[in-house]
């Protein structure tokens, strides 16, 4: 596919919004989640997301049993330290997507409640970096802080919804591209990267096309995706793209023609915000829903 029926492919999807699959609502690292433990409520499992080579640490406002703690799966994980009031897991590469596996902590004390209860979901790509559990009383601050954190979300969401409707308002094609400001008088360079990228051992899906793109305002990455023989259709759900640091882009638009199927080779659209530098090598990573069948392609580059 050539850079100007690229730019009249993204205008069309700019304008439509149509796709067999569209991008979760941000590919940006989630916040600090906060779980309160009631002494007279029912004990229930909390569901915290994991992902395979990603820490999550849990923090504590008690002192743990820490011989007492009760993991499912544990050659599962790379990393299981626990501390005194921490508790900080990394799966190794072993954890499969979709793998629901129960975590149970005691504390030291004895007081109520004696434990807590966690259901750790294996997601394809993302994980709750940081979790903090108060079986006591909050502080104010924390509260205070939580208040400005949903702040920053909901102004997050308004610009989202901003923008999306600005796109449903623009028109197709090129002028949709240059109302939206995507498209200055560089116009969008290509850049053929298919020997470049590195993919991962394992892989479901094969890529035998990978190509990058930049325009005034974002990069994309095009990958053309063969399916296993006699493997059941794949559909991809969501996608993340990681820089080396671990820093994140925020995944836009993920668009797929139609689903893959056996013997077809079917392009994928990633597009990302490029509102910063966006240099350097990337890692793509594509997912299905719920489902265990995942691609990752090392050192993405875009012009």
């Amino acid at each position: 596919m050539s850079s100007s029926s690229f730019v009249v492919l993204l205008g069309l999807v700019l304008a439509s919004g149509a796709s067999v699959a569209q991008s979760e609502a941000d590919g940006s690292s989630p916040g600090v989640r906060r779980i309160e433990l009631a002494p007279d409520a029912p004990s229930s499992a909390h569901e915290i997301a994991i992902s395979a080579h990603l820490s999550t640490t849990f923090l504590f406002d008690s002192d743990l049993k820490r011989d007492a703690v009760e993991l499912e799966g544990r050659d599962h994980f790379s990393l299981v330290d626990v501390g005194q009031t921490t508790l900080r897991l990394v799966p190794s590469a072993r954890l499969n997507a979709g793998e629901r596996l129960h975590l149970v902590v005691r504390f030291r004390d004895g007081s109520a409640p004696v434990s807590a209860s966690f259901l750790l979901r294996a997601h394809p790509a993302k994980a709750d970096p940081l979790i903090e559990v108060y079986r006591g009383i909050r502080t104010i601050e924390t509260y205070q802080q939580e208040i400005r954190e949903v702040r920053a979300e909901l102004m997050r969401c308004q610009g989202e919804v901003a923008r999306l409707v600005a796109e449903q308002n623009a028109p197709g094609g090129l002028s949709g591209l240059v109302s939206s400001g995507a498209l200055d008088e560089h116009g969008v360079t290509g850049r053929l990267v298919t020997k470049d990228v590195t993919p991962a051992a394992g892989d479901a899906l094969a890529a035998t096309s990978v190509k990058s793109y930049r325009s005034a305002t974002g990069v994309a990455v095009e990958v053309r995706l063969k399916l296993q023989r006699g493997a059941p259709p794949w559909v991809a759900k969501g996608a993340t793209l990681r820089g080396k640091t671990g820093a994140e882009l925020k995944v836009l638009r993920l668009w797929q023609q139609q689903p893959i199927s056996t013997g077809e080779f079917v392009p994928v659209v990633v597009e990302a915000d490029a509102s910063g530098a966006a240099q350097g090598a990337f890692s793509l990573k594509l997912w299905e829903e719920d489902g265990p069948r995942t691609i990752t392609l090392g050192n993405v580059r875009f012009p």
